[in-house]
């Protein structure tokens, strides 16, 4: 039997309800330029970007907790080639642990020269101690916050 393949396009458009625990999360960072986790009531883990059930316990979270803005880096990949819908290349991503959570949450990296790959990806180790830095106009989404190494 011939195994066939086809090339298809999708390109989808919808609007997406947060619910209750991702909106107010995106409103503080929105009107706040705070970052906020939950705690696992159960665990006490605190986590970011926060759930409104815990992963481990699956019970539901309880308090918001603020968390950074300084927090360390657990991983991150250098993106060199265009993908549509994201920022032109060269661009940096990674999960970053906030002090006071226990789980990590994924943004951008800036104030990193990222023309030369291998001395970008030392000043992005995974252990390295970043600041969380905001818009000045922000919408309320994960794009309004980044991730700068500290010197």
């Amino acid at each position: 039997m011939e195994l066939l393949t086809r090339t298809e396009k999708w390109d989808l458009t919808y609007n997406h309800a947060l619910g209750e625990t991702a909106s107010w999360f995106f409103a503080q960072i929105r009107d706040n330029k705070q970052i906020y986790g939950r705690r696992d009531p159960k665990s006490g883990r605190v986590l970011v970007p926060p759930r409104a059930f815990s992963d481990q316990t699956l019970e539901p979270t309880t308090e918001w907790v603020p968390v950074g803005p300084e927090g360390v880096i657990e991983c991150f990949t250098i993106v060199y080639e265009p993908f549509r819908g994201l920022p032109d290349p060269p661009y940096a991503f990674g999960f970053v642990r906030l002090e006071g959570a226990d789980t990590a949450v994924g943004g951008y990296f800036k104030g990193v020269d990222l023309s030369d790959g291998a001395e970008a990806a030392k000043q992005l180790a995974i252990g390295t101690k970043v600041m969380t830095r905001f818009k000045e106009e922000r919408n309320g989404d994960i794009l309004d916050f980044w991730f700068e190494p500290q010197a």
